[in-house]
This record gives C-alpha cells, structure tokens and sequence, in this order.
C-alpha cells in the first residue's frame, strides 16, 4: 500500500505511536434539497435502509457501534442503540459534521456519509488501520474534489486545523489538509475493495436511489 500527499513538501509515512482504538461516525448531514428534503440514509436499497446497511458494516469492520453525527431532532429514534451528536459548530456544512465527528471520538474515526449504500466493511477496516499512523486517511476518487473526505479516517490531530479552518470561514470538508499528515490512497489501492465507483456512489436525488437499486441487482447477480 503507498500513500501520497497533497501538499508541498513529499512525506514518507511517519513514525509516530498510535492514536488509539479507532471507531466509527455516520455523517447523516445536508438539507437533501434535490432528495425533496427526506432523510436520504432511511431510503431503502437491496431491501435495507442505507443507515442500517452502514451500521452493520462499522460493526464487522470494528466491532463497534458508529456515532451517528445527525441535527434532526428525530435522529435519536431513527437507530435505537446509536449514540447520537448533533454539530458543534452550527452552519459549517460537510466540514462541521467531520469536526462533530473527531471531538465526539476521541479516539481515531472513520466517517462515511450515509447516503453512501456501498462502502465494503473491508475498506472502513482498512482506513481504521492506516489512521493509527497518520491523521488523516482519504480515498482517492474521480470525483472533482479527487479525493473522498466523506469516506475517510481522521485523528485527533485534526481537531485544531478544522477549528481553525471554519473560523476563517473556510468550509471546504478539505479545507485543514495541509496542516496535518495527509494519506491519500491511490485508486489502484482502493480498487483492491470494489469499483471505486461504485463504493463512493451517494444517493442525492430519487433517481440516484434507483440507479443504486440497479447497482445492488447488478452486484447480488455475479455473486
């Protein structure tokens, strides 16, 4: 496995003691506008709501529960059992949820934002893995963004630059990555775990939703 980072300076993977036991955080954040305002991670695909399909795949990647990062005030009741954070920094998008996600750790935690139906408990178990050595630890993907911070791992170290970041009114979800130590896995890694396309798919509008019903079809036909 190699890494690469975004940065100025070219770093080898540091030699550093870990952080502690990573866990999990489902980021159940947005308005859903083009979802006509539903809660995306309760729609349904393969027969299963996206949420619990998730919770599941935290469970066999770590042996744990995720934290569920959610503001609806119903989100207590959508997963009985989940420990349930609301943002700690309201109005701060994308980036708020990952910052809600590190403080309510404490420990290392690997997010995925839970309109993401195909997420391979695999794949969560190997971001847990790298991100007892580095900070953080993020897919790269076709995406424009060229990297996934909603499918990705992040240590304690990160809490500061995303404070900082949101004070400056910087809300990119990638607006902290210089100041700390940044992995980026190459797509030939994550391709190890699935169809990057596939893994990283998110459910936005009812159209995703179907598309995501082919895809689960597709996928239990080859097996």
């Amino acid at each position: 496995m190699s890494c690469w980072r975004r940065a100025a300076a070219d770093v080898t993977e540091p030699d550093r003691p870990a952080h502690g036991t990573p866990g999990g955080a489902i980021l159940a954040g947005g308005a859903a506008r083009r979802f006509g305002g539903g809660a995306k991670g309760l729609a349904s695909v393969g027969g299963l709501r996206i949420l619990d399909t998730l919770v599941s795949a935290f469970r066999e990647a770590l042996g744990s529960n995720p934290i569920l990062i959610a503001n609806d005030p119903d989100a207590a009741n959508w997963c009985p059992g989940l420990r349930v954070a609301s943002d700690i920094r309201r109005g701060a998008g994308a980036l708020g949820g990952l910052h809600t996600a590190v403080v309510e750790g404490p420990a290392p935690v690997v997010c995925v934002a839970w309109d993401m139906p195909f997420v391979p408990a695999e794949f969560i178990a190997h971001l847990a893995a790298l991100v007892e050595r580095w900070d953080a630890v993020l897919p790269a993907s076709e995406a424009r963004r060229g990297v996934e911070p909603l499918c990705a791992a992040y240590g304690p170290a990160c809490r500061t630059p995303m404070e900082q970041a949101i004070d400056r009114d910087d809300l990119r979800a990638i607006a902290f990555h210089d100041a700390v130590k940044t992995c980026i896995l190459p797509l030939e890694d994550v391709a190890r775990f699935g169809d990057p396309e596939t893994m990283f798919f998110n459910v936005n509008t009812e159209d995703d939703l179907k598309q995501a019903g082919e895809l689960w079809r597709r996928h239990e036909s080859s097996r």
